[in-house]
């Protein structure tokens, strides 16, 4: 990992991308977005973190009141006041700057004439609520830019850690130290690290290093699976087992602090879309156990298959049926 001080170097543009917005301290609106044209994404990104940072404020002021009284959604997942006002500010947000982009949110469903087909902003405005009522600050803001499926760029952020993480395949990942860290986390994660100062950059490359190290595999924090020690037996390496909640665990190895996510078990696309872009950028993969790429999009189905989340393909093919292994 490399300091970048405070700020993120010039990126290339990526087609399909959005240009960037040309946000100025005057109180004069941007001009909408030709969600067709190139440009480098650095204010694209700089604009989604301020969102995902305001969210997060608006969290932590619901966090910071004491235990939320949540209520059950149709699926029977907790909701709290917390979800529905960064949802709110962020969807409030993204409509002013990007007011020709479909928004598909965990809590809002995107207008029936919207096309979420081919691009769109994909948004869970807190991820990790059982984190958040079990109060281990491992809860996270993600927005993703989607486009044909892909999640092209991602922003994730954690206010109670006070850290940003952001990137996209092909551009790079990077991590900020923010205004606002209480210093809470379960004992078993490892620690945030503390020698980045407030407003300070790092870029970030997922671990080097050969395959038959001690691995360290992050499961969830909140649902746990019988088939991990089935799969982990078939790595044929030492394991460290570190638990963690919310995207929280694509971060991590994007850090290169952690080498394999395998997940058994519904996720939505939302859960997994803004953490697959910052693990891209930082050089690692997301696959299907069956070797297909995760995709993006309300033609294809809200829970993702099962998957892994890696610092290499190298690592998937090691547990993978040789059968759905994919060609690198």
């Amino acid at each position: 990992m490399s300091r970048t001080g405070r700020g993120q170097p010039d990126a290339p543009g990526l087609s399909g991308a959005l240009p960037a917005l040309r946000l100025t301290p005057s109180t004069a609106r941007p001009q909408s977005p030709d969600p067709e044209g190139h440009g480098t994404q650095t204010d694209t990104l700089a604009a989604l973190r301020r969102i995902a940072k305001a969210a997060g404020r608006a969290i932590m002021t619901v966090y910071r009141a004491g235990p939320a009284t949540p209520r059950q959604k149709a699926d029977n997942s907790p909701v709290t006041e917390a979800d529905l006002r960064a949802d709110a500010l962020i969807q409030e947000e993204l409509g002013r700057l990007f007011p020709d982009i479909p928004i598909w949110s965990e809590e809002s469903e995107p207008a029936p004439s919207a096309d979420t087909h081919r691009r769109f902003f994909l948004v869970d405005p807190l991820d990790g609520t059982k984190e958040f009522l079990q109060r281990n600050g491992e809860f996270t803001v993600n927005i993703a830019w989607v486009v044909d499926g892909v999640s092209r760029l991602g922003v994730v952020h954690a206010p109670a850690l006070g850290l940003t993480w952001w990137g996209g395949s092909g551009l790079g990942a990077w991590r900020e130290r923010v205004e606002g860290a209480t210093g809470l986390g379960a004992a078993d994660t490892p620690p945030a690290p503390t020698d980045l100062a407030e407003g300070e950059v790092e870029m970030l490359q997922v671990r080097p290093g050969p395959n038959t190290d001690v691995l360290r595999v992050l499961a969830s924090r909140s649902h746990a699976d019988g088939r991990l020690q089935g799969w982990l037996e078939r790595l044929g390496s030492a394991v460290d087992v570190v638990h963690a909640g919310s995207s929280l665990k694509f971060c991590r190895i994007a850090e290169g602090r952690a080498d394999l996510y395998p997940r058994f078990g519904p996720t939505s696309q939302w859960d997994t879309a803004a953490g697959q872009a910052v693990l891209e950028g930082a050089g690692g993969v997301v696959t299907g156990l069956d070797g297909r790429p995760l995709r993006y999009g309300r033609q294809h189905p809200v829970i993702n298959p099962d998957f892994v989340a890696a610092r290499a393909l190298s690592l998937w093919h090691r547990s993978a049926p040789a059968t759905s292994r994919p060609r690198s």
